[in-house]
């Protein structure tokens, strides 16, 4: 059922860098998601803003030489800007140094340390300087020692703790008995996996004498709190928790909180322990995506793979940057980022249809009416054009749904197929030869169903890319903004309006305009790849039925697969997980290399490697054709 209002945050961003294309697409992202709850017309308030206390705000001030309130000032501006550039319409921009925050900060830690919720202890053992968090040895990467970490440090001090173990139970029952709370489902699932070890108190102050840098407690002039519990509390801060009860209780629970993969725990297990104590209602869902990855690996500055977002901007304009960012991830999955894969869509879906298809409607409206849109003849519409019709209706329906269930990809798509087919509309009409008949009524009626068709998409699409539609629009000499209700009815297009001359809206992109990459490292010659025949024997490959499949927790890309060879039940992890549901492999009988090395991949024990054939995005299971026992050989 659709919510009378809508609540979105993003995470609030450290002010330690400049932003990145992380940063950049989860505002986007919400920025898409709120301007389609505008349109629908719900109600709708967008939060994000800057996490300005902590470690690593201090260092990276040290480093730069002056204060950290300085440093906060002096990098917070980049993310306004980009906001500005990127044209994201927050209701809000909050930042954890305002007065307004600290309040309630101090307010819900003197109401928590009143009711025994908060207490001292001392604390000895080890310490993540990275992260800012305390850690045990059962948290570091598997085989590694605290002393083989140079981020990990031993701690010994008094602290203060809140008693997040005491909710753990409640905590898993809550996720179960609420599937929409953490989505998509695999984070769910890694959360109750986390969430099987025993959950220890959280840690919420830091000693003046280590870190100055952070909110005051309240009840202890010596220690400020701790930066994620500081942080959090700004879902609520910023709609009024503790200081104004109508905008709270307008506005709270929130609808999403969009968050990266990488800060799911402190999300997921954190926030809704530190809600409970305080008597708060719970987020409605937590949604984490994934991750931009260059090509296949992930971006890092030590790698100097991060993409700029300034730099795609400026290059190819906002909009283009917007819609490849909403279209091209498959949100909580991770998607790859590459400035080839980037033209291609571009020119495919901007400029080959959506903008080619404008300029041929202008273009003939020009030739064939003087330059104004004509009426739509009265009577039934012909086959053709009622179809053109329902597909564009059908579109607006879909898009929605599409949209509301969080597949934005699928919705965009959607809306690319109806304007793919409006261009076969034109292709099968052939409206250049209408235009030779004396009469005119079906001439007339392809313009129409034409520019009506576009009126209903670009509204559409304006969420996605608002400056470029807006220039769409007025094109077509329209002005303002559709609402639904607006975009459900076919038909309504104003007659006698005025096109104007639109120029390129997308101008294609050849390759030649692209950056030069560097040169590619020297091809190896095919003789140096030759193996002997004695080589390959020494690989055993087998058939396989697959009997179970499961999504490993907090990897995106892996399957654990359990395999019947012959008579023999194993387990494999496979990299499949972005290509094939669980579901989809059940049954299935696969090739495996039979002889392979026990390894173990992200702390589970895989015994053979399946095969699979891929090529760019694509990738496909090697499968045996026809019936064969699981276990035969494969030669």
């Amino acid at each position: 059922m659709k919510p009378s209002t809508f609540y979105i945050t993003t995470p609030i961003y450290y002010v330690n860098d400049k932003p990145h294309i992380g940063h950049a697409y989860t505002t986007i992202l919400a920025d898409v998601l709120a301007r389609y709850h505008r349109l629908a017309g719900d109600p709708t308030y967008f939060l994000t803003g800057t996490d300005e206390h902590g470690q690593k705000v201090q260092r990276a001030a040290d480093k730069a030489g002056m204060t950290p309130q300085q440093q906060a000032d002096s990098t917070v501006v980049h993310f306004q800007n980009l906001w500005k550039r990127l044209e994201i319409t927050h209701d809000d921009f909050i930042r954890t140094t305002e007065e307004r925050h600290t309040r309630v900060v101090q307010a819900c830690l003197q109401d928590l340390f009143d009711r025994g919720e908060i207490y001292r202890a001392e604390y000895d053992g080890w310490y993540d300087v990275t992260s800012e968090t305390f850690v045990t040895e059962k948290d570091l990467p598997e085989g590694k020692k605290p002393e083989d970490l140079p981020n990990i440090v031993r701690i010994k001090e008094a602290n203060y703790f809140f008693r997040m173990s005491a909710y753990q139970d409640w905590l898993i029952q809550y996720i179960r008995d609420n599937p929409d709370f953490i989505q998509p489902e695999h984070r769910r699932n890694e959360t109750l996996g986390f969430l099987r070890k025993p959950l220890q108190d959280l840690c919420i102050s830091r000693p003046k004498s280590r870190l100055s840098w952070g909110i005051e407690l309240p009840f202890d002039k010596d220690y400020v709190c701790y930066v994620w519990f500081d942080a959090l509390v700004n879902y609520i801060s910023a709609v009024g928790y503790k200081t104004d009860d109508a905008m709270f209780a307008k506005w709270w629970p929130v609808n999403y909180h969009l968050v990266g993969k990488d800060i799911l725990t402190t999300h997921t297990v954190y926030w809704p322990t530190m809600l409970k104590a305080l008597g708060v209602a719970q987020p409605k869902t937590v949604f984490a995506h994934g991750w931009w990855l260059s090509g296949d690996a992930k971006m890092s500055k030590s790698l100097g793979n991060v993409v700029n977002p300034m730099d795609m901007i400026d290059r190819y304009g906002v909009d283009a940057f917007r819609y490849f960012l909403m279209a091209e991830m498959i949100l909580g999955q991770d998607a790859s980022f590459t400035e080839e894969a980037f033209v291609r869509r571009y020119n495919a879906d901007l400029a080959n249809d959506l903008g080619n298809l404008l300029n041929r409607l202008t273009n003939m409206t020009r030739r064939f009416c003087d330059g104004a849109v004509p009426a739509l003849p009265p009577g039934e519409l012909d086959a053709e054009s009622a179809d053109v019709r329902a597909v564009v209706l059908a579109a607006v329906d879909k898009c929605f749904a599409l949209i509301h269930g969080m597949r934005i990809d699928q919705g965009l798509a959607e809306v690319l197929n109806a304007v793919k087919r409006v261009n076969k509309y034109f292709e099968v009409k052939q409206p250049w030869s209408l235009a030779k008949k004396d009469d005119k009524s079906e001439l007339h009626t392809c313009l129409y169903v034409a520019a009506e068709s576009l009126r209903i998409l670009s509204s559409l699409l304006q969420p996605v890319m608002p400056e470029k539609m807006e220039a769409l629009r007025k094109a077509l000499g329209l002005e303002g903004v559709c609402s639904l209700e607006d975009l459900k009815v076919f038909g309504v297009f104003p007659a006698g309006r005025e096109v104007n001359e639109p120029g390129a809206l997308f101008p294609r992109i050849e390759r030649k305009e692209m950056p030069v990459a560097p040169p590619a490292a020297p091809a190896v010659s095919p003789a140096e790849g030759l193996i002997e025949y004695a080589d390959f024997a020494r690989v055993k490959l087998r058939s396989a039925k697959v009997l179970e499949a499961e999504k490993v927790p907090g990897a995106d890309k892996l399957l654990k697969l359990q395999i019947q060879i012959g008579e023999e039940r194993r387990q494999i992890i496979a990299g499949i997980a972005l290509h094939y549901t669980p579901e989809q492999v059940v049954g299935k009988t696969v090739v495996v290399v039979a002889n392979l090395k026990p390894a173990k991949i992200r702390g589970v024990e895989s015994n053979g490697m399946l095969l699979a054939a891929s090529q760019g995005d694509q990738l496909r299971l090697v499968t045996i054709d026809g019936e064969l026992p699981p276990g035969a050989s494969v030669k």
